[in-house]
This record gives structure tokens, C-alpha cells and sequence, in this order.
């Protein structure tokens, strides 16, 4: 095992806290455990050399390595189902009328490996139908992690991640691509955009506001100043009567942002 001094854990935590609002500093056995083999492969013996080597490496691709195993990017079909069952039946409902030019905006932030942005993207087709023709309902899905949007991209899953889609979705937007794997359709791939972004970049650059932001189970790495900077610029980037997902493990401090708490983990912005 390669253990790592004092000075290197300091270095480390504080680059990925500054940079990506990442907060492992409580995780110190757990970063020594995840890394060790990683950097044995790739010639390490030592955290310094290594940490030079990521920080040093213009493409960011290792340092989007030490992320992928440092995090957990872990997700599935209709993970916390409440919050889709609330976009389906009372959010689109309500948001789709007030649309102007049929451009309705979604924002699955921390998109991991593809399976919510694709789900809500099966969600505002299924609601719209046979009415989809002039509509743009593109789904923008982003993640830090190099690996996680690969296979977002990709759109091909094991026959058990897809044990909670409902067969008429399985079939009408999934297609065979082995005897123990799905790929997702064109039709469904080309309504969810894939990108890379890091969340702690302090301008999103996006020109329109959003009607929906997910954005589950990413903010448990955050600490609290990070976490409210975040909602803060999720407000900022939200259409008066937009909606905020998080995480239902996860929670917001109402009385430090202007969001109106909906129902535990669903907030609305009102302006």
C-alpha cells in the first residue's frame, strides 16, 4: 500500500475541493485504498510524482480519473422513482403550457452515466405523444467525469440495469445490442446531449434558462459553503416557476436561498 504523507493529503483534498468542490477530507483511508492499484499501474510509487503527473496533464483526463475513483458514479433506471412520478404527473402538467416557442429546457446536472437525462427524455416524450413534431426538449446532461459521459454517450446497458423500465419503454426505446445488453435508439439518443462541465466553474455559460434542473447526489460530496454557492447559481440559471431536484438523502437550507420548498427533495423557484 502507498501511503500518503500529511503534505500530499493536504494537497490533494484542498485541489479537488478548490477545483470541483469535491470534500473528501475525512477520507483519507479511502483514498489511499481507491488510488493504490491505479497508481501501481501506471508506474507510481509515490503521491507527489503522481499528483504532478495529474495536475500537469492539459487534457484532464487523469484528473478525471482520480475523480471516477474517488466518487461514486452510481446510478439506474428510475432511481428514486417519486421524483419521476412528480415530473410526470404534476410538473409537466404545469410547466409544458407556460413553454414559450416549444422550447422546454432540462438540466440533468451530474448526469453520471446516462440513465436520468435518458429517463426524463422517455418522461417528456411519453407526456407529449403524438405532439412532439415543432417541440425542442432536448435533455443537456453534464458530468465532470470523463468515463461516466463515455457511456452516457455510448447508450448501452445490462439487461438488470434496465429490470425497472417498464416493458413498453424497454421495447420502444431500447434495442437489443447483445443477448445480456440494450442500446438505446437513435430516436431517445438524440434527444439527450452529453457534456462534459464542471459545476464549481463560477459562470455557467448558458444563454437561456432552464425550466427543470436535476441535480441528485451530487452535492453530498460538497461542503456547505460550496453547496449553497451551487444552489445559488442553479436559481440564477432557473425560468420564475422552474423546479430543482436534488437527492432525496440530500437537503437544502431554506432559510439561506429564495427557493419555495414543493415537497422534500423538490424545490421551485418563484419569483
Amino acid at each position: 500500500m502507498i501511503k500518503i504523507s500529511d503534505k500530499e493529503f493536504k494537497r490533494l483534498t484542498e485541489y479537488l475541493r478548490e477545483n470541483y468542490g469535491i470534500n473528501l477530507i475525512k477520507k483519507r483511508t479511502l483514498i489511499e485504498s481507491r488510488l493504490n492499484n491505479h497508481m501501481q499501474r501506471n508506474g507510481f510509487d509515490n503521491y507527489t510524482d503522481y499528483l504532478n503527473y495529474a495536475v500537469e496533464d492539459k487534457s484532464g483526463r487523469e484528473m478525471s480519473n482520480i475523480i471516477n475513483i474517488l466518487t461514486t458514479n452510481y446510478s439506474y433506471f428510475m432511481r428514486e422513482w417519486e421524483h419521476f412520478r412528480y415530473f410526470k404527473e404534476e410538473l409537466l402538467p404545469e410547466v409544458m403550457p407556460k413553454v414559450v416557442g416549444r422550447d422546454l429546457r432540462t438540466w440533468s446536472a451530474g448526469c453520471s452515466s446516462g440513465q436520468e437525462p435518458y429517463t426524463m427524455a422517455m418522461l417528456i416524450s411519453d407526456y407529449l405523444g403524438g405532439n412532439k413534431a415543432g417541440w425542442d426538449t432536448k435533455v443537456l446532461a453534464t458530468d465532470i467525469s470523463l468515463k461516466a459521459l463515455s457511456v452516457g454517450k455510448e447508450g448501452i446497458y445490462s439487461d438488470e440495469s434496465l429490470n425497472g423500465v417498464p416493458a413498453g419503454w424497454k421495447y420502444s426505446y431500447f434495442e437489443k445490442a447483445s443477448n445480456i445488453d440494450w442500446r438505446v435508439k437513435d430516436s431517445l439518443k438524440k434527444e439527450v446531449i452529453f457534456r462534459r462541465f464542471n459545476l464549481m466553474d463560477e459562470h455557467f455559460p448558458f444563454k437561456k434558462k432552464f425550466h427543470v434542473i436535476f441535480c441528485r447526489n451530487v452535492m453530498i460530496y460538497f461542503n456547505e459553503q460550496t453547496k449553497q454557492t451551487l444552489i445559488e447559481k442553479f436559481y440564477n440559471s432557473l425560468e420564475n416557476g422552474g423546479y430543482l431536484f436534488i437527492g432525496q438523502s440530500e437537503s437544502i437550507n431554506r432559510n439561506e436561498n429564495s427557493f419555495k420548498y414543493v415537497m422534500p427533495s423538490i424545490y421551485k423557484k418563484v419569483g
